[in-house]
């Protein structure tokens, strides 16, 4: 599955949040810059210190006028769960029939201890204030990805 292309509108969607919220792309158009990640799994120790590290750089992603948004196909009551267990500031979303993942070409066949299943492939989407996607990461890094986003977010000049 190919990912969406880098200047055209980022793909729209509403999904629930957290808290049973709605939550739609379209709400942050000409307000913030929009960072949407996708992680494989709540609570699991490469996702939470991912989740971690943008939990303790919230300052500087507000200084960017840039909104995070973490997307997994957990259902809404494992991210409340995460929320509180790691005491998180962002919005998290709930993709489960990952409708939405496969909207970014996210979702795809994965290996792991010689079995082979469908899942998220752990990717960042950087999109502007104008609902365009500016940058893809395809390749992420746990312990380094807020600095990494907030490196990115400054070179575009967003």
């Amino acid at each position: 599955m190919a990912h969406p292309k880098i200047g055209n509108l980022a793909p729209a969607f509403t999904l629930l949040d957290q808290d049973g919220n709605k939550v739609s792309l379209k709400q942050f158009r000409y307000k913030s810059n929009v960072v949407l990640y996708f992680y494989p799994k709540a609570m699991t120790p490469g996702c939470t210190v991912q989740a971690c590290g943008i939990r303790d750089s919230k300052a500087e992603f507000e200084e960017l006028d840039t909104v995070v948004l973490g997307v997994s196909p957990d259902p809404v009551a494992r991210l409340g769960k995460f929320i509180d267990k790691q005491d998180l500031n962002f919005t998290l979303l709930s993709d489960e029939d990952h409708a939405i993942a496969e909207k970014y070409g996210v979702w795809a066949l994965k290996k792991f201890m010689g079995r082979e299943y469908m899942g998220i492939v752990r990717s960042t989407f950087i999109i502007g204030k104008d609902g365009r996607l500016k940058h893809i990461m395809a390749k992420v890094k746990t312990k380094s990805h807020h600095d990494d986003v907030i490196a990115l977010i400054r070179e575009l000049g967003l």
